[in-house]
């Protein structure tokens, strides 16, 4: 049977994610086009087609590869909590590891197969843990929601907003010099207790 260039090219749909992650990562989202792209894999544009039909798949294939690289806590047998825990953390530093596929979060929806299979089984879980279909939905979309703007707001090893704080002169504001000084480089700290409130806030609606 006749193989199709792009399988001549012995290229792979994860082979052609991994390449447009290592761009977008490397020099930006405005450098990820389907020509530069092909070049980066050493093959024509139109190759790289047989595998994404289009840039906005491929786009889409970029948000999957973030929302199921940090499912794997959800397959795990653990507490409801425990699993949504352990999710939000991984989807935090998959995130933050790619800030410059942020935009492409915020603004493309999670649709394809593998991240409409993911939502089905954590409301599956949720679920059987007491949950209504539509209030789980709500559960799915406060905890991922609640990451992106954690994303957004601080990235990796940025401490830019206390560090600015705390390099003002404050004397009329002395409770934020004192929170300030506090606070130093607690940014997963505050993530973790604001995820846990707001846990327990969604399972006191189901105890």
């Amino acid at each position: 049977m006749k193989r199709g260039r792009g399988q001549s090219a012995g290229l792979t749909r994860e082979m052609v994610l991994d390449a447009a992650t290592a761009l977008v990562d490397r020099e930006g989202l405005a450098a990820l086009t389907m020509r530069r792209l092909g070049s980066e894999l050493g093959v024509e544009a139109m190759t790289v087609y047989h595998h994404v039909p289009s840039k906005e798949a491929l786009l889409d294939g970029l948000v999957e590869r973030l929302v199921v690289g940090a499912s794997a806590p959800l397959a795990e047998e653990a507490p409801w909590q425990d699993a949504l825990r352990g999710f939000a953390r991984a989807w935090l530093t998959g995130l933050q590891a790619h800030p410059h596929l942020l935009p492409v979060v915020l603004t493309r929806p999670a649709v394809t197969t593998q991240n409409l299979d993911l939502m089905e089984s954590v409301l599956e879980r949720l679920q059987h843990a007491g949950f209504d279909p539509g209030r789980g939905l709500d559960v799915l979309y406060a905890v991922t929601g609640f990451v992106v703007g954690q994303a957004a707001v601080t990235p990796a090893g940025s401490g830019a907003q206390v560090e600015t704080l705390a390099a003002e002169g404050l004397d009329q504001y002395p409770l934020l010099a004192e929170a300030a000084r506090l606070s130093g480089s607690r940014q997963v700290d505050r993530f973790d207790q604001a995820l846990d409130a707001m846990l327990a806030g969604f399972a006191d609606m189901v105890d």
